[in-house]
């Protein structure tokens, strides 16, 4: 059933492929020393799940380089040329469940599908394929973390409809004459506080 599914040409040749099998654990163990459990926790559970894709899919993958180097609202990141998986050490220390359980199938899965497929949509049907039948976990494109302690500065404007935050980016623009911004609503520009 799943060489049907998955049956597209493979961007990695066979005999790059059968020489990725021995040292998988070792190659992941080198791409970060883990701070804490958690982190070494979401090493584990990368292994476990390439293993699971692996067993599945009937052929091995390479491991990726793993990071907890990501910063702001996202929870992680998967760099698909660069074979790197990228993670919020700050969100995964906050909701360490849920990260293991959606976060890292969700990002494992973008480098498959890339592996698989080349280059497709984001979250597209490949994708969702892999979420579903290797992972059995709901292909969700966002996380639903509580981000309160990641946010960054906002700051408040006004229109018509009463008050918008904007991010200090987005106000910084505002303050250089680079740009304006309308309410997603009345189309009014927003103005600060005066």
């Amino acid at each position: 059933m799943f060489k049907t599914l998955f049956s597209r040409p493979t961007k990695l040749s066979s005999t790059k492929a059968s020489s990725v099998g021995s040292s998988h654990a070792r190659s992941i163990a080198k791409s970060c020393l883990p701070k804490t459990e958690v982190q070494q926790s979401v090493l584990k559970k990368i292994e476990a799940d390439y293993q699971q894709a692996e067993a599945i899919l009937g052929r091995q993958f390479p491991r990726p380089i793993v990071q907890f180097t990501l910063r702001g609202k996202s929870a992680g990141t998967a760099h698909l040329q660069l074979n790197k998986l990228r993670f919020n050490p700050v969100l995964l220390e906050e909701n360490s469940t849920e990260f293991i359980e959606q976060v890292v199938p969700h990002e494992i899965s973008h480098l498959l599908s890339y592996q698989l497929f080349g280059r497709v949509k984001p979250h597209g049907v490949e994708w969702q394929r892999i979420m579903h039948q290797v992972y059995n976990v709901p292909a969700h494109t966002t996380h639903q973390l509580n981000t309160q302690s990641v946010a960054g500065k906002q700051f408040e404007y006004y229109c018509a409809c009463g008050p918008v935050q904007l991010s200090i980016r987005r106000h910084n623009k505002v303050l250089r004459n680079q740009t304006q911004y309308r309410c997603k609503n009345c189309s009014q520009v927003l103005a600060a506080k005066a």
